[in-house]
């Protein structure tokens, strides 16, 4: 079975919403689908994030959402790869990696200084994934001031 990538626009959020809905209660957060497909949709209409979802079949099967964010010592853009998700049914199967190039490719294609991520402490199925794929785990500059309890 192939894996097609691609780039979703505002049609697609009720197709990636129930995917970002399984994210999100897989980070401990309650489902909410009517909030996605708005946080979705906003998101998408300001042009605040992209959002690339993989196929296999035509069945919607994972996504990833990069944010974009900038560099001022390197005076260049970066993304940061907020999301990426993948349903149970689908792991496994390269599903994850074909995502993980397809935002490389973009960031590449935006003349980005870097990818950036952050995924669990203990999400080590991810870590093994990111690493699998050429991500470099950062240990310095690393600081996160909360604002909201």
């Amino acid at each position: 079975m192939q894996t097609i990538i691609k780039r979703a626009g505002i049609e697609d959020v009720n197709i990636i919403a129930p995917l970002f809905d399984a994210y999100r209660i897989f980070y401990a957060q309650p489902t909410d689908i009517a909030a996605a497909v708005n946080f979705l949709t906003e998101r998408l209409l300001k042009n605040e994030s992209v959002i690339f979802v993989a196929f296999i079949n035509e069945a919607a099967i994972g996504f990833t959402q990069l944010y974009p964010i900038f560099s001022s010592v390197s005076l260049r853009n970066t993304w940061l790869l907020n999301d990426l998700y993948v349903d149970e049914s689908a792991r496994q199967q390269g599903v994850a990696a074909a995502l993980l190039n397809k935002a490389t490719a973009f960031g590449v294609e935006k003349n980005a200084k870097w990818l950036l991520l952050e995924t669990a402490a203990d999400n080590y199925t991810a870590q093994a994934v990111y690493e699998k794929n050429g991500w470099i785990k950062q240990t310095d500059f690393f600081y996160q001031f909360p604002l909201v309890t």
